[in-house]
C-alpha cells in the first residue's frame, strides 16, 4: 500500500484514480450501416450530453470575523503554494496583487520584496511592482522601485523608458533629463540616444539635442548615426553645420563597409543645396575609393545625377563608370576569364586615360594561368601582345614596350611550350627601332630556347632580305639540324643555292635530303629535285632520279609523271639550233618520235608491273591505261591509239556482301575491271568445263 501511495494524490492510491474504460466490443458484421452518421453529428451529440461544470458557490462575507477568516485562509493557501513552488514568479505576482486588492499595501510591498529576493534579475517583477505603486499613486515609492531597478538592471532598456516616462508624465523634466544622463553613461544602443534627442526636441532644446548628437556619434561611430546628425542639422536650416557633419563623417568613415550610403546621402544633400559640382566631386571621389563590389547603388545614383545635371561628356563618363563597374564585377568573380579583361581594356582604351589603361593591363597580366599547359595560355598571351602594341603605337613609349616583351618572354615556360608569334613580334619591334643587333639576339635566343618552324623561316627571311647569304646558310643548317625530316626546309635551302647559281651545292643538298631515313613529305622533295634537274636540262640525271624513285615507290602518280617527262624531254633540246628550217623540223620530228618511244616504254613497264607484281590494283592499272590513251591521242598522227585500246579493261558492275559488327548487313555495288588476258582465261575455263560435261554425259550413256 505504501508503494502505491503518491504524495500528490493525498490519501488516494493510483488504482483509485485510474479511469476504467469499457472493454471494446469486437465488430462481427463489417458491412456499412443503412443510415450513415458523420463525425460532426458524433461531436455535437457528445457536447450536448456533457454535464454542466461544477462551480463553487459564491461566498458572501457579512462581518469582519468572516473577512479575517477568509484572508487568513487565502494567505495560508498562498504561503503553502509559495513554500511548494518558490521559484514560480507568477504565484508571487498573484499573491502580491491579491494583497493589493485587499488594500493592504504594506503586506503587498512585503510580498514584492520577498519575490525580488528570490529573483531580482526578472525585470517583469520590477515592472509589475512599480506599476502597482504608480497605479495607487505612491509616487515616491514608485521612484524608489524604479531607481533600484535601473541600478540593478542597467541593460534593460524598458526599465529606463518606463522610469523616464513616469517622470515626464509628472512634469519633472529636469528629473527625466537626469535619468537620461544616468542611462547614457551606460552607453546604450542607438535607440536610447535617439529617445534622449527626441525628448530634448519635444521641449525645443535644440542646442542640448546637438550636444547629445555629438556624444551619440562618438559612442556609435556608424554611418547611420552621422547621417541622422546631418539630417537633424539640415532640418533646422543649418546647411553649413550639416555639410561640416558630412565632411567629418567622410574623414572618419571613408573606408567603412557602409561608406556607400554616406557618400550617396552627402551627394543628395549637395543636390538639395543646388551645389551640383560639389555633388559630382563627391560621387567621383566615392567611386575612386569604394571597392567596386559595394558601389552598385552609387553607380546607379551617379548615372541618374549626370542625366539630370550633367552635359554630354559627363553623361558618357557616368555610363563608362557603370560599364566599368560591371567589368570589375566580372573579373572579380573570375579573374581567369581573359575575354572579360579584353572587354574591360577596350573600354579603358576608348576613354583614353593612360594611367588607367596601364593599371588594367597590369592587373590582367598578373592573372597567370594556373597550369603550364599551352591551351590555358593561348588567350592569356594576347593580353601581353595587346599591352606591347598599346605601349608602342598609342603610348609611343619604346622602353616600356621593350620591358613588356622582355617580361613576357621571361614568364613563358619555354622548356614546356613557347609562342613563336611573341618572339617574332619582339624581333620585329626591334627592327622597327633600327636595332638589328637586339632583333638578332631575340631570334637567336628563340632558336636556342624554343626552336620552331615559324621562327626559322622568319629569321632566314630577314637575313636574306638584308643580303646576308652566309648567315642564311648557317640558319638553314641549324634548321636542318633541328628538323632533318623537314622537306620544306631542304627544298628552300636548295632553292636558295639555285637562286645563287650554285648548282652543285643545290644538287648536293637534294642528295643529302633524299638520303634522310625519315621525311615528312618525301613526294614534295622528290618533285622539287626532279623539277630542278629538268630546269637545268639534265635529262639523263632526271631519268636516273625517276628510276631511283621507282625503286622506292611504285605509285601511280610517279609512273604518270615519268611518262609525261619522257614525252616532253627532248623538245627544248631541239630549239635554238643553227640548222635550216626543214632540217630543224625533221630533227624535231625524229626527237618527238624518240620521246614517244621512251614514254611508251615507261607505260609498258608500269603495266607490266601492275599485271605481274600487283594484280589486285586493278583501278590504278585502268587509270594508267586511260592516261596512256589520252597521251597517245594528244600526240596526233604520231600517236597510236590502237596500241592502248587492245589493253583497255571492261567495266563490270558487281555486288558484294557488307559485313558489320552484328553480322551481314546487305549488299553493295562496286565496279570491277576485266582485263583482256583475264577474259581469255575465263573463256578457256568455260570450254574446259563444257568438255568435261560432254565427256561425263557420254560415259553415263555407255
Amino acid at each position: 500500500m505504501a508503494k502505491e501511495a503518491d504524495p500528490t494524490l493525498g490519501y488516494l492510491t493510483r488504482k483509485d484514480t485510474e479511469v476504467k474504460l469499457p472493454r471494446p466490443t469486437r465488430v462481427k458484421n463489417k458491412t456499412p450501416a443503412p443510415i450513415q452518421i458523420t463525425a460532426e453529428q458524433i461531436l455535437r451529440e457528445a457536447r450536448e450530453r456533457q454535464e454542466a461544470e461544477i462551480r463553487p458557490p459564491k461566498q458572501k462575507i457579512t462581518d469582519a470575523t468572516e473577512l479575517s477568516e477568509y484572508r487568513l485562509r487565502k494567505r495560508k493557501e498562498f504561503e503553502d503554494l509559495i513554500r511548494r513552488v518558490r521559484w514560480n514568479i507568477s504565484v508571487w505576482i498573484k499573491y502580491a496583487q491579491w494583497e493589493e486588492s485587499q488594500k493592504d499595501f504594506n503586506r503587498a510591498r512585503s510580498v514584492w520584496e520577498r519575490a525580488l529576493e528570490v529573483d531580482y534579475r526578472n525585470h517583469t517583477l520590477w515592472l509589475k511592482y512599480a506599476e502597482v505603486e504608480m497605479k495607487n499613486k505612491f509616487i515616491n515609492h514608485a521612484r524608489n522601485v524604479w531607481d533600484r531597478a535601473v541600478t540593478l538592471l542597467p541593460r534593460v532598456d524598458q526599465l529606463w523608458y518606463k522610469y523616464i516616462h513616469m517622470e515626464e508624465m509628472l512634469g519633472n523634466v529636469a528629473g527625466a533629463r537626469q535619468i537620461f544622463e544616468r542611462w547614457m553613461s551606460w552607453m546604450p544602443d542607438q535607440q536610447g540616444w535617439l529617445s534622449y534627442i527626441k525628448f530634448e526636441l519635444r521641449y525645443n532644446e535644440i542646442e542640448r539635442a546637438r550636444q547629445i548628437f555629438e556624444r551619440f556619434v562618438q559612442c556609435h561611430p556608424k554611418v547611420a548615426a552621422w547621417i541622422r546628425y546631418a539630417k537633424f542639422e539640415m532640418k533646422n536650416g543649418e546647411a553649413a553645420r550639416s555639410r561640416n557633419v558630412y565632411e567629418r563623417a567622410v574623414e572618419k568613415l571613408a573606408d567603412d563597409e557602409e561608406a556607400e550610403q554616406l557618400f550617396v546621402a552627402f551627394a543628395e544633400f549637395e543636390e538639395r543645396c543646388k551645389e551640383s559640382e560639389r555633388a559630382r566631386c563627391i560621387y567621383k571621389f566615392a567611386l575612386d575609393h569604394i571597392p567596386k563590389g559595394r558601389a552598385e547603388d552609387l553607380y546607379r545614383k551617379f548615372v541618374a545625377f549626370e542625366k539630370q545635371y550633367g552635359d554630354k561628356e559627363g553623361i558618357e563618363d557616368a555610363i563608362v563608370g557603370k560599364r566599368r563597374f560591371q567589368y570589375e564585377d566580372e573579373v572579380r568573380k573570375n579573374p581567369l576569364n581573359y575575354d572579360s579583361w579584353f572587354d574591360y581594356i577596350r573600354l579603358e582604351e576608348n576613354v583614353g586615360k593612360k594611367d588607367r589603361i596601364r593599371e588594367v593591363y597590369e592587373r590582367a597580366i598578373s592573372n597567370v594561368p594556373p597550369a603550364e599547359e599551352k591551351r590555358y595560355w593561348q588567350r592569356y598571351i594576347y593580353l601581353w601582345i595587346n599591352y606591347a602594341l598599346y605601349e608602342e603605337l598609342d603610348a609611343e613609349d619604346v622602353e616600356r614596350t621593350r620591358d613588356v616583351y622582355r617580361e613576357c618572354l621571361k614568364l613563358i615556360p619555354h622548356e614546356k611550350f613557347s609562342f613563336a608569334k611573341l618572339w617574332l613580334l619582339a624581333a620585329q619591334f626591334e627592327i622597327r627601332q633600327l636595332n638589328l643587333k637586339a632583333a638578332r639576339q631575340i631570334l637567336g635566343n628563340a632558336i636556342g630556347k624554343a626552336p620552331k618552324d615559324k621562327i626559322f623561316k622568319k629569321y632566314i627571311e630577314i637575313e636574306l632580305q638584308l643580303g646576308n647569304i652566309d648567315r642564311g646558310r648557317k640558319l638553314y643548317e641549324k634548321y636542318l639540324e633541328w628538323a632533318p625530316e623537314n622537306c620544306y626546309a631542304w627544298s628552300k635551302y636548295a632553292e636558295l643555292e639555285r637562286s645563287l647559281c650554285e648548282t652543285e651545292r643545290a644538287r648536293a643538298i637534294f642528295e643529302l635530303a633524299i638520303a634522310q631515313p625519315a621525311l615528312d613529305m618525301p613526294e614534295l622533295l622528290w618533285k622539287a629535285y626532279i623539277d630542278f634537274e629538268i630546269s637545268e636540262g639534265e635529262f639523263e640525271r632526271t631519268r636516273e632520279l625517276y628510276e631511283r624513285l621507282l625503286d622506292r615507290t611504285k605509285h601511280l602518280k610517279v609512273w604518270i609523271s615519268y611518262a609525261k617527262f619522257e614525252a616532253s624531254a627532248m623538245e627544248e633540246d631541239a630549239e635554238g639550233s643553227d640548222l635550216a628550217e626543214e632540217d630543224l623540223q625533221e630533227q624535231h620530228h625524229e626527237q618527238k618520235k624518240q620521246c614517244i618511244q621512251h614514254a611508251r616504254r615507261v607505260f609498258e613497264k608500269a603495266i607490266n608491273y601492275y599485271r605481274t607484281s600487283a594484280p589486285e590494283l586493278k583501278e590504278e592499272r585502268a587509270m594508267l591505261l586511260e592516261e596512256w590513251l589520252n597521251m597517245e591521242s594528244s600526240f596526233g598522227e604520231l600517236g597510236d591509239v590502237s596500241l592502248v585500246q587492245a589493253k583497255l579493261p571492261k567495266k563490270l558492275k558487281k555486288r558484294r556482301q557488307m559485313v558489320s559488327e552484328d553480322g551481314p548487313a546487305g549488299y553493295e555495288e562496286y565496279i570491277d575491271y576485266m582485263f583482256p588476258e583475264e577474259t581469255q582465261t575465263t573463256n578457256l575455263k568455260i570450254l574446259e568445263a563444257a568438255y568435261k560435261w560432254k565427256k561425263q554425259k557420254i560415259s553415263d550413256e555407255d
